[in-house]
């Protein structure tokens, strides 16, 4: 299973008009520890900025599943909610998760959503989806 940490990353950004500003992006790198992700992230992003930059932040996420989908620049948060029954009481029981679901738009991502939970057995609701700041995803690479 997968570790998902958020790492915010600052750096001198070169804007459109040609200013300088100072910004912190958030990335989502998979690892095994808070060291690992740090050291993932700078590996990663240091072939697309120039100059220096520092890992500001490394959080753990809560993200259960990541659907990755090619047609999609943008992350969408997920929320949704199982459904089981509780056999000794009849009680429904409702257990929510977090998927991040890649997508172009608000609708893509709840059409990506739902090809992302085809073939699952488990009842749900979908309690919301909302755009995500990130900026991208880093999967953990399988080595030879």
């Amino acid at each position: 299973m997968a570790n998902w940490f958020e790492c915010k990353v600052r750096y001198d950004k070169t804007q459109e008009n040609g200013a300088i500003k100072k910004v912190t992006e958030p990335y989502l790198v998979d690892a095994l520890s808070f060291t690992e992700a740090e050291a993932r992230i700078t590996e990663e992003l240091k072939p697309f900025i120039s100059g220096e930059f520092d890992v500001a932040a490394v959080k753990r996420t809560k993200i259960a599943e990541i659907g990755f989908f090619d047609d999609g620049d943008k992350w969408y948060m997920v929320k949704v909610a199982f459904i089981t029954i509780d056999e000794k009481s009849g009680v429904e029981k409702r257990a929510v998760s977090q998927v991040l679901i890649q997508a172009q738009g608000f609708k893509s991502a709840y059409d990506n959503f739902l090809e992302h939970m085809k073939g699952t057995m488990a009842d749900y609701d979908i309690v919301s989806i909302s755009e995500t700041p990130l900026m991208d995803v880093y999967r953990m690479q399988v080595k030879d």
